[in-house]
Order: structure tokens, then sequence, then C-alpha cells
């Protein structure tokens, strides 16, 4: 019944993992991208955590996307919303390059000193969503729509190294094989390394 559920679009209403918690320890800082054009590779790049189910408990996945190709420079699956597995997507996408704003929601993992931190150390503006408004960090959440759809939801994951395998197979076909019209249907990964040569 819940493979059909999920084939169908179909969603019980139900509590699910806050994925987002804030700190009110942490400093949140504004938002910066309302009214800037994104004209370039490394000029913004985006983050979030999602939930992926996995039997007998949930499992954490944070993406670092590049909002003007839509590449998904790095990610990081995890069983705990520890920041360490945050700032481990994070250094893997630093060594891809560095963007000039760094956006993300206001949840304890981006807000806590130990990721602005990496941000601030690098001379990187840091840019946080309104709380409550998914649409100020759009890309990636359609890019979460897309893996559930198309992977996620399709499979019941054994174990986190199962999700893991899967995931990473979906991401490279999302990066190396889809096409987007808004990219002059190119890959994301054809045309973030198109434009920066």
């Amino acid at each position: 019944m819940q493979k059909l559920m999920r084939l169908m679009g179909i969603e019980a209403i139900y509590p699910k993992p806050k994925t987002s918690t804030v700190n009110p320890e942490h400093k949140i800082y504004p938002y910066l991208l309302r009214g800037i054009k994104i004209e370039r590779v490394n000029q913004v790049w985006c983050t979030d955590i999602t939930y992926i189910r996995i039997k007998n408990g949930w499992a954490y996945l944070v993406a670092v996307m590049d909002w003007f190709s839509r590449y998904i420079l790095s990610w990081s699956l995890s069983t705990s919303l520890s920041v360490e597995f945050c700032i481990e997507a994070l250094e893997k996408a630093l060594q891809k390059g560095k963007p000039v704003i760094f956006n993300s929601d206001q949840g304890s993992q981006f807000t806590s000193n130990a990721f602005t931190r990496i941000l601030l150390d690098n001379e990187i503006q840091i840019s946080m969503d309104g709380r409550g408004r998914v649409f100020d960090n759009i890309f990636i959440e359609r890019f979460w729509r897309s893996l559930k759809y198309e992977e996620v939801y399709l499979h019941d994951y054994e174990s986190v190294k199962e999700a893991r395998g899967r995931i990473f197979n979906y991401v490279d076909l999302y990066n190396n094989e889809r096409l987007h019209e808004s990219l002059g249907y190119l890959s994301p990964a054809n045309f973030h390394y198109n434009i920066l040569n």
C-alpha cells in the first residue's frame, strides 16, 4: 500500500522528522538574494537537509548546490542531525570552488559557529532564508522533489548503505545526464564546467 501511495503522490498526514530546528543562541544572518540576478557559476551556493526513510528509522541528507548551474557540488548522508555531516558536505564542496554567497535555512546546523566559521574564514557572505520561507531556497527544494519522486519513494531502503549507494547513483545521473531546459538542454555538470572554462 505504501508503495502505491508513493507512486500516486498520496501522503498520509503525520508528523515528519524536523530537519530545521532553530537554536536561539546562534546568530541568524539576513537573506541576501532578494532582487539579485544570479548570472554566473560560484556566485551563489545553497544547502538544505531532507529526511530519507530507512527501514526502522530515518537518515538525513544534506546537499550543496550551485544556484546558477543547479550542479550538486557535494552531499552527505547521516543517521544523526549533528552538524558534522553538514560540515563534511561543505568542505567537499569547497574543494571544487568558492561562492560569493552561501544560502541556507536557519537550521541549527547551518547557524552553528562550527559551520559559519568555515564560511567566514573563506570570506564567503552568509545568507539565510526567512523563517518558513521554503521558496527562498527553491532550487534545492526542486532537487529534493525530483530525488524523492524519482528515487526515494520508489524504493524501500533496507539500510543506510543501500540508501547511500542509490542516492550516489541518482546524483550522478542528475548531475551528468539530466538535461535542463533552463540550462539550454545541458546537464548541470556540463553547464557548470563549460561556464567555468
